[in-house]
């Protein structure tokens, strides 16, 4: 008789079990690539048809990134057989990043072959691997394998076409791979999961996620010094370059300094984590991350033109309100979620007003890219010094 396999599974209960291992931070760094091809492609295609062409290579990144964190929140990372996992993924993620720029002409059928097949591999892998050790987790990656498979044939089937077409049917693949964790998964036959069932580390998914913010914000400085370095250091740019840094430690900030700590205070003592960990990281993060690659696009386009806009069009204006709109919002949704209020946070509130308030100023042409940039950073900056204010004054009055 043959002995199974041992289980993969994680250890629960120790401080030890719910770390971050050292294979996925290696993993992450595919990621970082991932993340500046984005903003790059965004960079050069910045347009409607462009935006939205990028819109969905993220959401598509986005979600084989988080995806592949919760299989590690289940699964050890440091046992062999998950780490070859892991290192095949970052194989096909290095062939997946270099194919972004040119997703949607020469090299879409390689995207779409590579993210079916990451997304449908991975899956079969935990599928086959709980068989024998966690009836309702292989239950659960079943179905899960069942929508990939669905989606896997529209993502080749995209690659395989060209124009709208490919548009189309990508489209189609993302809305079915997004609707699938909302639905429960559910499959004719075998029922539906829940989210009481999907056991998560809590602690292990908000530090995968806050991770993934440290990249995005990481690939901002990157693209910040890379563009200041090759640029003539005059006033303007100096000044642009110190304003997209401070930019990017206010995001930091508003991020970092109590949020993302009490929400994963809060998800490792929910009731339900699995639900807060669909919602709150899997869904919300998405507006967090795409704020901050559209801000990296903003600073890149400030530093290389300060002074007019008729250098840099009207999708740099939105731009460089939009990222910090889209930034402020998710953090606001992501609090809010996490942190029991009853409303979004009044200073992120406040932000997104502010920013909208930019609007018919940028339209006139009363501000210069520079200007634009100095002030959607001191909002960000407003936002992050109100918030600790009104935090600590409420920590004050518990104590």
């Amino acid at each position: 008789m043959t002995k199974p396999a041992a289980s993969l599974l994680r250890q629960r209960g120790t401080a030890e079990s719910n770390r971050v291992a050292m294979v996925e931070l290696f993993f992450d760094l595919v990621f970082v690539f991932a993340v500046t091809q984005l903003s790059h492609t965004l960079l050069e295609h910045l347009d409607l048809q462009g935006a939205l062409q990028t819109l969905l290579l993220f959401l598509a990144v986005w979600w084989l990134w988080i995806f592949t964190s919760w299989v590690t929140n289940w699964l050890d990372p440091d046992r062999t057989p998950m780490r070859v996992m892991l290192f095949a993924l970052m194989l096909g993620g290095l062939l997946l990043s270099s194919s972004i720029p040119h997703a949607f002409a020469e090299r879409g059928l390689m995207f779409g072959v590579v993210f079916a097949a990451m997304q449908v591999g991975r899956t079969v892998f935990v599928a086959v691997t709980t068989r024998r050790h966690h009836r309702v987790l292989h239950e659960n990656f079943v179905r899960i394998a069942l929508w990939l498979a669905m989606s896997g044939v529209l993502w080749v089937a995209g690659g395989l076409a060209e124009g709208a077409t490919r548009a189309a049917l990508w489209v189609g693949a993302v809305a079915i791979e997004y609707l699938a964790p909302a639905l429960y998964f559910y499959v004719p036959g075998m029922g539906r999961s829940n989210t009481t069932d999907w056991d998560v580390d809590g602690h292990h998914m908000a530090e995968r996620c806050a991770l993934f913010v440290i990249i995005a914000l990481g690939e901002s400085i990157l693209v910040t010094g890379a563009t200041f370095a090759g640029q003539a250091w005059s006033t303007p740019t100096v000044t642009a370059f110190v304003v997209a840094f401070l930019g990017s430690v206010a995001m930091w900030w508003i991020y970092f300094d109590t949020g993302a700590e009490r929400a994963s205070h809060r998800i490792e003592h929910s009731d339900d984590p699995g639900r807060q960990a669909r919602l709150a990281y899997t869904y919300l993060h998405l507006l967090i991350i795409a704020g901050i690659i559209v801000c990296a696009v903003a600073d890149e386009l400030t530093l290389a033109h300060p002074d007019h806009f008729a250098d840099i069009g009207r999708a740099a204006m939105a731009a460089m309100i939009g990222g910090p709109m889209l930034y402020l919002l998710g953090v606001a949704l992501f609090k809010w979620v996490c942190n029991e209020r009853r409303g979004p946070p009044l200073s992120h509130c406040a932000g997104i007003v502010l920013l909208t308030g930019l609007v018919p100023v940028t339209i006139a042409h009363l501000l210069s890219p520079l200007a634009l940039g100095m002030a959607t950073t001191s909002i960000l900056m407003l936002v992050a010094i109100w918030e600790t204010i009104a935090l600590r004054r409420v920590k004050e009055t518990a104590g």
